[in-house]
């Protein structure tokens, strides 16, 4: 589990694809790497990975495929920006929300407006995430524990203060730029919850063209 308080900033330094995932190499000479184990997470860019290999001021990790498409990692490079938290310990602040570092989609930059005090920034999220963005309710953008000031429709909006925009790489935010969202998941339990008995019984899938292909209906 994190918090959605940022501890310092990354730098990819190396992307290796073996073909079936990543092996990624994320450098930062700010992140105190000093009480890091092997097989710890830390929340990279809002994405719990693993920690495989580590230095005093490195650490690498494997990526999956899953986590590429679902992720703004099929859109990173060597060079790349990356938030960083370690995984929280029972005794530490939660300074921001419960982030589990599980992205539930991909949003896009749509306006930046800039402010005396503040940068306003919104953001268009997945249809199917828009359910659970509420106005003044929490949400995870790059691993960032952030409040939605304002929604329209699937679009959200953010206040972002000075320090927030130097301490992360929601200073470096373009128009279009991708983030990696993570809903409330108080959000997601509360709409299992509202299910009551119907949550046992089985999911059915929707007949399009992503689930002919899936079961081997057409060629892919």
């Amino acid at each position: 589990m994190f918090t959605g308080i940022i501890e310092a900033l990354g730098t990819i330094s190396r992307l290796d694809n073996n073909g079936k995932d990543i092996r990624l190499t994320v450098s930062s000479p700010t992140l105190d790497m000093s009480d890091v184990a092997l097989g710890d997470s830390i929340a990279t860019n809002g994405v719990c990975l693993t920690v495989t290999e580590m230095g005093d001021d490195y650490y690498c990790a494997d990526v999956s495929q899953e986590t590429i498409k679902y992720t703004g990692f099929a859109h990173y490079k060597a060079g790349s920006k990356v938030n960083l938290e370690k995984a929280m310990r029972p005794s530490d602040r939660l300074g921001g929300h419960i982030v589990s570092g599980h992205v539930d989609g991909v949003g896009s930059v749509s306006q930046i407006k800039n402010h005396t005090d503040y940068i306003e920034i919104w953001v268009k999220a997945p249809t199917s995430l828009a359910k659970y963005i509420a106005h003044k309710g929490s949400i995870t953008v790059d691993g960032v524990s952030l409040t939605v000031n304002e929604v329209n429709g699937s679009e959200f909006m953010l206040w972002i203060i000075p320090h927030t925009l130097k301490e992360t790489v929601i200073g470096t935010y373009k128009v279009g730029t991708q983030v990696n969202l993570e809903v409330d998941v108080i959000a997601r339990y509360l709409e299992r919850l509202m299910l009551g008995d119907k949550a046992a019984e089985p999911t059915k899938k929707d007949i399009d063209l992503a689930f002919l292909a899936e079961n081997g209906f057409l060629k892919k």
